[in-house]
């Protein structure tokens, strides 16, 4: 699974502004970007906007099941390009995060690998250069999907 240019499941996920709501609540970052349009569009924004973090945590989740368990994720970074405007509805909006091997590399650890990752909503590219490291399980795969 885990060969260098193999392409990862990809894994998709529903953002709606109830999810803004208790992510803002548990972070503390109660922006009103991330819940009122008028303050959202005030600023030059299209709508609500998930926050950033967020949105980088959904690519960690993706990591997490790749490797096969919580907590095997050595690096993770992207920069934020596009927003993910959420609309006001029971839709929300889709998150894809993508994947592909660049690297595998053994360690005293075990296999550590490298992916580059696409994380879009709809036809935009949200996160810019995601990349992550982290070490394979025995298990890795089984969540795979």
């Amino acid at each position: 699974m885990f060969d260098e240019g193999a392409e990862l499941p990809p894994h998709t996920y529903r953002v709606t502004r109830a999810d803004l709501v208790r992510y803002a609540g548990a972070s503390g970052d109660r922006n009103p970007i991330h819940w009122s349009d008028r303050v959202a569009t005030s600023v030059g924004l299209p709508g609500v906007i998930a926050h950033g973090m967020y949105t980088l945590a959904l690519a960690a989740r993706t990591v997490d099941a790749w490797a096969g368990a919580p907590g095997r994720v050595r690096e993770l970074g992207a920069k934020f390009t596009r927003p993910v405007v959420v609309p006001d509805d029971d839709e929300g909006a889709e998150v894809v995060v993508a994947g592909t091997v660049k690297k595998v590399e053994d360690s005293d650890a075990g296999r550590v690998v490298t992916v580059v990752m696409t994380v879009t909503s709809g036809d935009d590219k949200v996160l810019g250069a995601p990349t992550a490291r982290f070490l394979a399980g025995p298990e890795a795969g089984d969540r795979v999907g």
